[in-house]
């Protein structure tokens, strides 16, 4: 996550975290202290390792293979004169290993302080589920210890969630006397900091969850920005959990600009798409998942489509289709939500519709969120970049573009900049390009909507604040100013996901309910006429689903009907009245009269200004027509949905 200009740098000094108090538009860093979280035995041996650490770039990278049965392995080697050996050797029989052998090339010297280095890639084939493997890798010629690594089931498969590492990012805070550095090598005490609670976090989450299978981060592993910082990577190498737990990582704005980013990390499928000097979009399956993993960074979003239905066309029978990205389009941070965080969701939403990605996980923010079931509002809107720096050395953060007619929105507007101000104003009203889908509860089933985790960092090396109003669109939120994690669980016909921080004396706690997406089969329409018995169960779920005392009241309404609560909530609540005082007709597809009228009495239960209690047909359509609340001729969920998002706000 990048750090706006704006920002102000003040610390006050606490013994857990550290951080800055600033005004209400600009972030607030804190992050986790080594030295006080770490216990003084285990962070003093880590401040003596850290030398050594610091300078070992050859550290070897796990990345999930193209499906469950293949495993990616990257390291670097030093380029001795002779040629690299990209070899690995593994199998069940630790004295009988299979050697498979892959590629290598030069790492560009400029990152590495002009040492010479090649970053080696092998792929290792074959793997069966809940098997114990041994491996080692050749650094030339020469064998490593031997590692264990397991596979666990390929049917209900475990994952960790991470965001934003970000090793190095808490340099300029006070540790003690001192202040931490972000200078290059062993001096660069903050990616020490960092690395440090990184591998404290993972240590954690896998003595929790011992059976995951791989963690997938949304970018972020590191605090360089256009500058060789090989220490940081070699800090977040460095965690004990790595050497056995495989990262599909995406990219993020940190990692973007930077090529040993792709020499570190040898994703499967990688595509010439979303590229930017650190790689671009990749795709692999895992038991009964489709993962997709977008460069955001690259702000072309005919790219990541393509690569999108690349990823489908190879698993297109695949029961779950997730996304990861860096930039939180859907986010609850200070002040990255509603700036640079959304630059995309105005096309990548209906894209993502399109090809039915049922969940999206994200970073960037520094905060935990959890959306709604969300998709687009089918209404046209404008397409938005960043660009970078009159160096090439960063994105230029305080100025979004309209790509269509290269207007620069300024994000961040001098005090008195009136057409600054509208710029902005128009570019966050044209992002409420979202649809609300109606659902009760933390277990929702055939949804059709996508859901938007958000990330907190999970290495504490920053976190910021969340914004001050919560978003119609954000569900559940959470800063506690702890590194946290989620383990994902998936079956063919479960996907849940589960949320934890980590204290300063090392417990685990719980930060969120148990979400959970059922699929049973083909799911409800969005585009079918509904029934006026429909209409009133999506209203009522709005409603929080109130408890209902009496009887609905009408004779066509049986007690044991599935939508009798509903009608009976709707009747007391005066928000129908029926077709006559006996026959509410709950299975005629209703008119866009009759659901305007229900619409505007809800409306004025909600305390809506202008909206009747007692509308009738002609008033409830006036109503529903003036406030922009109806979409097409038919009542579909969609329309339903459209309808209730909008009056929400």
């Amino acid at each position: 996550m990048n750090v706006k200009k704006r920002l102000l740098t003040g610390v006050v000094c606490g013994a857990l975290l550290v951080g800055t108090t600033v005004p209400a538009l600009a972030a607030t860093v804190h992050y986790n202290d080594g030295a006080s979280v770490g216990g003084s035995a285990e962070w003093n041996a880590w401040t003596k390792e850290w030398e050594s650490v610091a300078t070992d770039y050859t550290q070897v990278s796990l990345t999930p293979g193209a499906d469950e049965t293949e495993l990616n392995f990257a390291w670097y080697s030093k380029d001795n004169g002779q040629a690299a050996t990209p070899v690995v050797h593994f199998g069940t029989d630790k004295n009988a290993l299979k050697t498979f052998t892959g590629t290598s090339a030069d790492v560009e010297g400029d990152l590495t302080g002009g040492e010479a280095y090649d970053y080696n890639y092998v792929t290792v084939t074959g793997l069966k589920e809940n098997t114990t493997y041994y491996y080692t890798v050749e650094k030339n010629g020469v064998q490593s210890d031997v590692e264990t690594y397991r596979t666990h089931s390929f049917s209900t498969v475990k994952m960790l969630y991470v965001g934003d590492p970000q090793i190095g990012a808490s340099k300029g805070q006070p540790q003690g006397s001192e202040t931490l550095s972000g200078d290059s090598g062993a001096a660069n005490t903050a990616a020490r900091n960092d690395a440090f609670g990184w591998n404290r976090t993972l240590e954690a989450a896998v003595a929790q969850d011992p059976d995951v299978s791989f963690i997938i981060s949304a970018g972020d592993q590191v605090n360089k920005t256009g500058q060789p910082k090989e220490e940081e990577y070699a800090g977040y190498l460095s965690a004990d959990v790595l050497s056995y737990l495989p990262v599909a990582t995406a990219i993020g704005n940190h990692d973007s600009l930077n090529p040993d980013y792709q020499y570190h990390f040898n994703n499967p499928n990688a595509t010439d798409y979303g590229t930017t000097a650190a790689g671009g979009d990749y795709y692999y399956s895992y038991g009964n998942g489709l993962f997709i993993v977008l460069n955001t960074n690259n702000y072309n979003v005919a790219e990541h489509k393509q690569a999108i239905a690349q990823a489908v066309a190879s698993d297109p029978d695949a029961a779950w289709r997730i996304v990861t990205i860096h930039q939180d389009i859907y986010g609850s941070g200070l002040d990255h939500s509603d700036t640079d965080g959304m630059i995309l969701r105005t096309q990548l939403t209906p894209i993502f519709d399109q090809y039915d990605i049922d969940v999206v996980l994200q970073g960037h923010d520094h905060t935990y969120s959890r959306s709604k079931l969300l998709y687009g509002d089918g209404q046209s809107h404008g397409t938005y970049e960043f660009q970078l720096n009159d160096e090439g050395t960063d994105y230029d953060w305080d100025n979004a573009y309209n790509t269509q007619t290269n207007t620069q929105i300024p994000l961040y507007p001098e005090d008195g900049d009136t057409t600054g101000e509208t710029l902005l104003s128009n570019f966050q009203a044209d992002n409420h390009c979202y649809t609300i889908e109606t659902t009760v509860g933390s277990t929702v089933t055939n949804p059709n909507g996508t859901l938007y985790m958000t990330a907190n960092s999970a290495s504490g090396s920053k976190f910021y604040e969340l914004i001050s109003g919560q978003q119609d669109y954000i569900a559940n939120r959470s800063q506690n100013w702890l590194p946290s994690w989620s383990v994902i669980t998936m079956d063919a016909d479960t996907f849940s996901i589960d949320t934890y921080q980590l204290t300063a004396d090392g417990k685990t706690e719980k930060i969120d309910s148990t979400f959970t997406i059922n699929k049973t089969g083909d799911g409800e329409s969005l585009t079918a006429p509904l029934t006026r018995a429909q209409a009133v169960e999506r209203l009522y779920e709005a409603a929080g689903c109130p408890t209902v005392s009496a009887d609905a009241g009408f004779a066509d309404v049986d007690a044991n009907a599935s939508y009798a609560e509903a009608v009976a909530w709707a009747k007391s609540q005066g928000v129908v009245k029926g077709m006559n005082a006996s026959a509410f007709q709950p299975d005629a597809v209703i008119s866009q009269a009759q659901f305007a009228a229900m619409l505007t009495r809800y409306a004025a239960l909600q305390g809506k200004a202008g909206a009747s209690a007692n509308a009738n047909l002609a008033q409830g359509l006036t109503f529903a027509k003036s406030n922009g609340l109806l979409t097409g001729s038919a009542v579909t969920a969609s329309t339903v949905d459209y309808a209730l998002t909008k009056l929400g706000k």
